[in-house]
């Protein structure tokens, strides 16, 4: 019984640190980003994306980042996103790394989904 909750501590401990690390990797202005219009880049795989994904969303998976040519215009506001908040950082960092300037990180899609339906 013991062991049983101290497995169920940690497990917690390790919940609110996850929860912690997502919400931290958010772009602390996106808000006010949302304002001012922007693209909302789902950068997880087409499978992933066909099984849910924000209404609007474009899909560019993160492995055709990398491509010489990405059909976004550089003077738009981008914001990404993708299941755990993990890809949607490096697409950023790709992006910025093509001249992209305005690029934000979203985090994971269902937190940025749940920003967007409090702006609704």
């Amino acid at each position: 019984m013991k062991l049983l909750l101290i497995t169920g501590l940690i497990l917690f401990l390790i919940y609110i640190g996850y929860r912690t690390f997502r919400i931290a990797n958010i772009d602390n202005e996106i808000e006010q980003h949302l304002k001012t219009g922007v693209v909302i880049l789902d950068v997880r795989t087409e499978t992933e994306f066909n099984t849910g994904h924000i209404n609007g969303a474009i899909n560019i998976p993160l492995s055709s980042l990398r491509k010489d040519s990405i059909p976004l215009d550089k003077s738009q506001n981008i914001i990404t996103t993708c299941s755990h908040g993990l890809r949607s950082i490096k697409a950023v960092e790709i992006l910025k790394s093509k001249g992209f300037s305005h690029v934000y990180n979203g985090g994971a899609s269902s937190d940025l989904e749940e920003i967007l339906n409090k702006k609704r």
